[in-house]
Parts: structure tokens; sequence; C-alpha cells
């Protein structure tokens, strides 16, 4: 069953972060995001420009909904809006139809720009959704502000302590546990981004969809760790300021629990001329090692290809690359001299093929399946 996250938090104008953020990478770690909005916000990359609070009520009204119908598997918290409203969900989340959801508490105080989100009423009020957590994930001014680690763990909810915020080019996240201290801890370096903004709201619905598909805290937090960092790495470079991230972009990358094909090695005689054909097929190269007769190249939807020089001989495998303009993709290639076995053709099984060989002699097909590759009308 699809894991159901429900979102409490304010929105983002600028798309950058809130439940902006939120829904990104819920979606695109394959979970439902649903949400209950507590403040709309007028915001850019340079700041916060307004803040309007929804009423309690309203955001109450809005949970109330989602469960009744839809059910909900584990809750984020983000920007609360105001103390009467922390106080209302705290409350709200004891609830029989809710007592079963891990809660991912994010207590957002400021934003990246530097903005405040939550008043001093608003931030004592956090110690209620604290009581009732799994996991609080402040970075480093916001755990000052909560007391300190004994503080916050006193709570008896897990404390994820982000780096992001120390010295240094080194980033140390930990996650303590009430009575054993510190779990666990990961070291990465910094990346040098000015696209951050979002990434405190990302990584808690990160870890919030993988306690709903069932994965427990600490594979839950790695895993949401490292979709930050490919979102970051991805980051598209709007705005004048703190831009947003990518989360859109972080696809096949192992993020998944089950098995995912995403990188196919293909045997190549000559690198050179491997390597020139695959660039001419309109795949874009990622690594270069001559010395080692080996090359790497991205699909448009992130899947990676190798050449390897050596790596065994053509074999009877087919390699098969899509495109949804399969016939001027082909039109393409053959005006630059490209050698096809077969021109695009209607397949009885609803594809649409053309097919040819690389240098090296691997058997390749150019394809257009559209919902057919997944969703043949025969699928089982």
């Amino acid at each position: 069953m699809t894991a159901r996250v429900l979102i409490i938090a304010g929105s983002d104008s600028g798309g950058g972060a809130g439940i902006q953020a939120d829904i990104k990478a819920v979606t695109m770690l394959g979970g439902h995001a649903m949400t209950a909005i507590t403040a709309i916000t007028a915001q850019n990359t340079l700041g916060v420009q307004g803040v309007h609070p929804i009423p309690t009520e309203m955001v109450l009204a809005q949970i109330d909904s989602v469960v009744a119908d839809i059910g909900v598997d584990a809750v984020k918290i983000g920007m609360i809006g105001s103390a009467e409203t922390a106080a209302a969900v705290a409350e709200r989340l004891t609830k029989s139809d809710l007592a079963h959801a891990a809660v991912v508490f994010d207590p957002v105080m400021v934003a990246t720009s530097g903005s405040a989100l939550a008043d001093d009423a608003t931030i004592a009020a956090f110690k209620a959704l604290l009581d009732r957590g799994m996991v609080a994930t402040p970075n480093l001014p916001e755990l000052a502000a909560l007391g300190g680690e004994e503080a916050v763990l006193a709570h008896g909810c897990s404390l994820l302590i982000k780096g992001g915020h120390g010295e240094g080019e080194t980033v140390i996240d930990r996650l303590l546990e009430t009575g054993e201290g510190e779990v666990a801890r990961w070291e990465a370096p910094r990346i040098d981004t000015t696209s951050t903004h979002g990434t405190g709201c990302t990584l808690a619905s990160a870890i919030a969809t993988g306690l709903a598909q069932g994965m427990p805290l600490e594979p839950a937090v790695a895993r949401a760790r490292d979709f930050v960092r490919l979102a970051l790495m991805g980051a598209p470079g709007l705005g004048s300021g703190h831009g947003p991230m990518g989360q859109q972009f972080v696809r096949n990358d192992g993020l998944f629990t089950g098995p995912a094909l995403n990188q196919i090695t293909l045997p190549a005689n000559d690198y050179a001329t491997s390597v020139a054909f695959y660039k001419q097929m309109g795949l874009t190269q990622i690594v270069d090692s001559p010395g080692n007769g080996y090359a790497r190249f991205e699909a448009a939807n992130g899947v990676t290809l190798s050449i390897h020089v050596g790596d065994g001989a053509a074999g009877g495998a087919t390699t098969y690359l899509e495109s949804g303009a399969l016939d001027a993709w082909v039109a393409y290639l053959a005006r630059r001299g490209v050698q096809f076995e077969q021109m695009p053709q209607d397949e009885e099984w609803g594809w649409r093929e053309a097919r040819l060989s690389d240098p090296a002699g691997n058997r390749l097909c150019l394809y257009q399946a559209g919902e057919y590759r997944r969703y043949p009308p025969w699928r089982i």
C-alpha cells in the first residue's frame, strides 16, 4: 500500500520550502503527500515578505478531513503558525485515529533567509509536540532555542541534530535516543551551494516517508540524508538568494527499498569511438577515464550506462533506450551517419522500435512505448 504522509506546515509561495518542498520529497520517494496548511507566506529566495496564519480550527478541519477518508501512516510537522495551533495539533495527534502514526517534528523557527517564522509563545508551545513526536530534527540554532540535547530528549522523542549550521568543510548529523545518547552519526563533505532553501523541510518529510513505508528510524534518516544531498547537487539555480533544491531531479538513485535497475555496463573495443557514439546518441557523459577504458553516461531520466574496454565481448543482450519522440530522434541520428538495421516500425506488442548496434557490436533498440512499457493491456 502507498505510504500516506500528512504534512502539517506552512506554504512557501516561492516553492522552495514549506509544504511545496515537503510534497516534492514525499512524492519523489514514492509516498502520497497530504497537507494541513498552518500559514500562508509571501516568500521568495531573498526572504519572507509576509505571513498569514491559518485559523486553528481550519488547520484541525484539514487534519480531520484527511484522517476520516484517506488515513495517515506518518505525520511531518514544520512551521506551526501559532502557539494555539501548536497546542491544538499536539492534542489532535493523541486521538486514537492518529495514535499509530509516526510523528517527525521539524521545529521551524527561522527561514533559510533569516526571517523569523515562530514567536516566543509558539516556541514554548513546541513542548507538547515534542511529547508526541517520534523524532525531532532541529538545526543547531533551533536546538539551542529548545534548551539543548537533554531538554529535547527529556520529552521521550529521538533527536536528530542537523549539522548544516556548523563550521568546517564536513557536515556532521547525529541521532540520539533517550537514555542511550548518540546511536548513529553521519559525516559528509559540505556541498558548496547557495540553493539550500528547504533543506530541513525536505529532510523531515523524507524521514516521515521512510517511516510511513515501514523503515526503522536509522535507515529512514540515512536515506533521507542521501535524498537531501542529491537534491542539493541537482538544484536548478533559481532566484537571487537562497534558491530551491532540485528534489525533482533525484531519480533512480537507489533510494528505494526494492531492487532498481539503473545502471548498465557494456563492453567496448575502441574507447574513443564508443564514447563518440554514445554522446552522439544524446547521452551526457559524466565519467571520462580513458586510462581505465571506462566512461559513464547519463540518460534523460537519470539512469546511467557505462562502456568498459576489455570487459568481455559483445553478447546477445539488447539495451533499450526510450524516447517520447522516436521518429525525430532516429531521423536526427540517421542524418549524422548512424547506421540502423531497422528503422522505426510498430510492433505487435504495442512498442515502436528501431534497431542498431554500437561500435563494439552491442545491440541497441531505440523505442517509444508510452504507457505500454509499465502498463500493457496484459499486465498481470
